[in-house]
């Protein structure tokens, strides 16, 4: 029965541990980590480097970069545009132009075998309500990335919080298992030493050592748990495997400002990811609408022209003699006709600004009923840890005197691994409760777009 429970309870610490997201772990970043040197690290040391070396937020960085480079494009296209052109033709047949000449039809021959133009083009835009709600667009695209890096990090802090809680879930599990691996020793032990005094039995013995050596494949799953718990962590960091890596506190140590958590907690959804991107989508939907209307309004634009021409027979490199022209003029386009197109362009714009509309009411309902839900399990979290809490204290007792009551042969052998299995379970239970009170409000922080480490 022992087994059965030890091993369920290791298999909810592996299962605990989040899946990596890469094969292998990158190279770490900091050159004052030496291989193989252990690094004691908090939580929130640990969600500093994620949020610097992990790959993932790079690319979140890069994408608003890139959003950045979008507006100047668009802020190009209102500046001047200069191109220069060069065209070279060479006739294989003149045209030939009849004319009528005192009664008498006429031909000749008209143009020159070598043409040659050269010169440079000027445009620039007067009046372009389209171009000039592009700059509009492109700002709330980089708010639109900036939202998108913000929700990478925070993912990246709530997947950090997941595998640092379960590295402290293994190592305390791991504790728990050698403490009952060291009681049952102390027990063979003990019985070894009573076989030998002609006061226990050979079967006693073997029983007390078969238990002992039941108990340690549990402490090698245990230590796989903490090495897996350890890696995932790693990955996450950006940090090399061979790097060695121990939590600064212990999973005890963590339920310590649980009953301030919950305490003057804002519930507002004001910094949820998922709202402030569907608020940037609707500012978005918003201002395509205005472009697709300004497609309505005339467009202005200067134009110049400098350009020179040469003309010239036979050999197409000789007696070229360039001779200049240029114009300038204003270039005015209205939009008459186009099918409907835009007509259907604005009322399909404004058939999805009207469904964003619904999508940010079922959202908002949705996610205040998660934090509702979130924070009611949280505060019985808390509950059950302080329950579990005494349960161990109260195990401890019970494991204690019925010890002392074995060592002087007023209990059984099999009484006190009932003491020492409910005393093992009782911590086990313990742990794994603290463990999912930490789960829950890091999910609840994700949820309300907080955990993101100042910047100064």
């Amino acid at each position: 029965m022992y087994r059965l429970i030890a091993v369920s309870l290791l298999t909810m610490v592996l299962a605990a541990l989040p899946v990596a997201g890469a094969a292998e772990s990158p190279a770490v970043s900091a050159d004052s980590v030496a291989k193989g040197s252990p690094l004691v690290l908090s939580r929130e040391q640990c969600v500093a480097i994620a949020l610097s070396d992990n790959p993932t937020i790079r690319v979140a960085d890069m994408e608003v970069k890139r959003m950045d480079y979008s507006k100047r494009e668009t802020i190009a296209s209102l500046l001047p545009t200069i191109d220069f052109s060069a065209a070279y033709q060479r006739s294989i047949e003149l045209q030939t132009v009849k004319m009528n000449m005192g009664g008498e039809s006429q031909s000749f021959k008209m143009g020159s075998d070598n043409t040659w133009t050269m010169g440079f083009s000027a445009s620039l835009p007067l009046v372009a309500p389209q171009l000039w709600k592009s700059l509009d667009i492109s700002d709330t695209q980089i708010l639109k990335s900036l939202e998108d890096s913000r929700a990478s990090r925070l993912d990246m802090v709530n997947q950090v919080n997941k595998a640092y809680y379960s590295l402290l879930l293994a190592v305390a599990s791991r504790k728990v298992l050698q403490q009952n691996w060291e009681n049952a020793k102390f027990n063979a032990d003990l019985y070894e030493k009573q076989y030998a005094a002609g006061t226990a039995s050979e079967y006693d013995v073997l029983r007390s050592q078969v238990q002992v050596s039941n108990i340690e494949p549990e402490l090698l799953q245990a230590d796989i748990a903490i090495k897996q718990a350890a890696l995932q962590l790693k990955i996450l960091m950006g940090m090399d495997a061979s790097v060695e890596i121990t939590p600064d506190v212990t999973l005890e140590m963590m339920q310590q400002d649980m009953y301030a958590y919950t305490m003057g907690l804002d519930t507002s959804l004001a910094d949820n990811t998922s709202m402030r991107s569907l608020e940037i989508d609707t500012e978005l939907l918003r201002q395509n609408l205005q472009l697709k209307k300004r497609a309505y309004i005339p467009t202005l634009a200067a134009t110049f022209n400098l350009n020179w021409l040469s003309m010239s027979n036979g050999n197409a490199l000789r007696n070229l003699d360039f001779t200049p022209y240029s114009n300038v003029g204003l270039a005015l386009q209205i939009p008459i006709f186009s099918g409907g197109k835009r007509y259907y362009g604005v009322k399909q714009a404004e058939v999805q600004l009207t469904e964003m509309k619904f999508q940010r009411e079922n959202l908002e309902r949705s996610l205040q009923a998660q934090v509702d839900l979130a924070i009611d399990n949280i505060d019985m979290e808390v509950r059950q840890i302080s329950s579990n809490a005494q349960g161990v204290r109260q195990a401890e007792k019970a494991h204690e005197i019925m010890q002392k009551s074995f060592e002087i042969g007023a209990a059984t052998y099999l009484d006190l691994r009932d003491s020492e299995l409910a005393e093992t379970t009782a911590k086990l239970v313990y742990y794994q409760a603290i463990y999912n009170y930490l789960i829950s409000t890091s999910e609840l922080d994700l949820l309300l777009g907080r955990g993101l480490p100042e910047t100064n």
